[in-house]
């Protein structure tokens, strides 16, 4: 019996080896891809077409996907290039032009339209910034939340890992003075298990800075531009009714520079919303093909096929052996299973918690009654071990017939497998990725549409305010010089010689 106890290292070490493959795929995690990433152009390569996957990893990827946004970005150039070119005239004009330039006389009615759109502009710049606020909080607290999700998944992975390290090092210390090459493939794999456990931990550190970066700075920036914007909003109205006609241009040359800031900002967002729906239909299309989606590359678990070819030898060699041991375990006499104590009055054999052939299924819950854990076999082996201060004689007598070498051993073997069935579920749960599946679950079916629609508010209603803060300066520009050379009293609309 003893020599069949050898057999279950055997499956085991194959277990290490697709638990090895666990911790090596943990690493890149958050290396997303995705197969319908549409086609972009890339930056980074000739504003080629970006012909990969969805990579958070991936500097192409992240180019194409900023450069989703270059409506904004475009726009803000030319905004630029346009303000440059027209300040440029205007100084020309004061230092070169005909200082004798007539000042042309308009109707009453066209002072109360001007004021009333540089007002209406005015008011819509105040409700768009409003809106920006609330969808800058709402989309930081969606992005943070989904962060949070997916680090907590690979956070649980690891120290899965972690306890499946530490019963590792329980049976290399219990099988270490029988089984030297057992004990060295133990520890050889233990070590690699723990420096995946580490890389898996350093990557999440990395990944946590990194992405808080950027969303912080997303998240300020957007904050820092709608809230000088309205300061500056509330100056022009102030000015404008004080009739301060250099403090009035001032405020347009800044505005200007913050008209130019907003669509910039509205490419940025535009991109954040662009990556917010690849994340989502990624995760989509891992929900509805798991199996054939390149997703499995964030999924801390070995390969489906070897995993579970694994996990079948695992509880076929339990099954064997649990089942070679109540044989046994019946054909000795004077074992006294039924002379056990109290609690195991009765007891028959030793609990097998897998099914039979072909599958071999864990199901530890459907145990007989008269059965008992093979945890608590040990205390059946004391009392038919024959101790060494005992004599032979003595020791048959009393029925302990099983010498005290063989019973450290086999109790060590028993040992071994008690931990491995106690490790089994976190097995089942790494071969399985239950834990980031649930975390995708959980992300697709409530945080994904809040998610989306957060981001897909924010860049709308800066886009909103660009348009709103070009419409506006250009009415400034325009009620500027409508009011150059006139004389207005304090809060007037209408100038005195009109």
């Amino acid at each position: 019996m003893l020599k069949s106890h050898g057999m279950v290292l055997v499956p085991f070490i194959l277990l290490l080896i697709s638990t090895n493959m666990v911790a090596q795929k943990s690493v890149v995690f958050g290396f997303i891809d995705h197969d319908q990433v549409s086609k972009r152009p890339d930056p980074l390569h000739q504003f080629k077409l970006y012909n990969g996957t969805y990579n958070l990893g991936n500097k192409h990827y992240w180019a194409s996907a900023a450069f989703t946004g270059i409506h904004g970005y475009a726009i803000a150039g030319i905004w630029l290039l346009f303000g440059l070119g027209f300040g440029s005239y205007m100084i020309y004009k004061y230092f070169h032009g005909n200082s004798a330039t007539p000042i042309v006389d308009y109707p009453p009615s066209s002072y109360i339209l001007m004021f009333l759109l540089v007002v209406l502009f005015t008011i819509l710049a105040i409700i768009a910034s409003s809106v920006i606020l609330a969808a800058n909080n709402g989309f930081e607290h969606r992005v943070e939340k989904l962060r949070q999700t997916i680090f907590d998944a690979g956070g649980d992975t690891r120290h899965t890992i972690r306890r499946v390290i530490k019963v590792l090092l329980n049976m290399q210390t219990a099988l270490s003075p029988y089984d030297s090459v057992a004990n060295q493939m133990l520890n050889v794999t233990t070590h690699r298990l723990r420096r995946g456990s580490i890389m898996i931990q350093q990557f999440v550190d990395k990944t946590r800075h990194s992405s808080n970066e950027a969303i912080t700075s997303l998240y300020v920036a957007n904050i820092v531009l709608v809230t000088v914007n309205l300061v500056f909003l509330v100056s022009a109205l102030v000015l404008l009714v004080w009739h301060w006609p250099l403090g009035f241009i001032i405020i347009i040359f800044c505005c200007w520079i913050l008209t130019t800031l907003s669509w910039v900002l509205t490419g940025f967002d535009f991109f954040s919303h662009t990556f917010a729906e690849d994340t989502c239909s990624a995760l989509e299309d891992f929900q509805q093909n798991p199996k054939n989606n390149s997703l499995q590359l964030i999924l801390p678990c070995a390969e489906a096929g070897t995993s579970d070819k694994t996990l079948v030898q695992i509880g076929s060699t339990v099954h064997n052996f649990i089942t070679q041991l109540n044989s046994k375990l019946t054909e000795v006499q004077g074992l006294g299973l039924n002379d056990m104590g109290e609690n195991n009055s009765g007891k028959r054999g030793i609990c097998d918690p897998f099914s039979g052939a072909p599958n071999f299924s864990f199901t530890p819950d459907l145990c007989p009654k008269d059965t008992i854990p093979i945890g608590e076999l040990k205390y059946v082996l004391s009392r038919v071990t024959c101790y060494g201060e005992n004599s032979t004689g003595d020791c048959l007598g009393e029925g302990r017939f099983i010498p005290q070498a063989s019973s450290v051993v086999l109790f060590a073997y028993t040992e071994s497998i008690q931990d491995l069935i106690e490790i089994f579920p976190d097995l089942l749960s790494l071969t399985q990725c239950s834990t980031v599946k649930q975390a995708f679950s959980d992300i697709l079916q409530h945080q994904c549409r809040p998610f989306r629609i957060s981001a897909r508010i924010l860049w709308s209603s800066m886009l909103s305010l660009s348009i709103i803060m070009v419409l506006l300066v250009l009415t400034w520009i325009v009620k500027a010089h409508q009011e150059r050379g006139r004389s207005f009293d304090t809060c007037s609309i209408v100038p005195k010689s009109a």
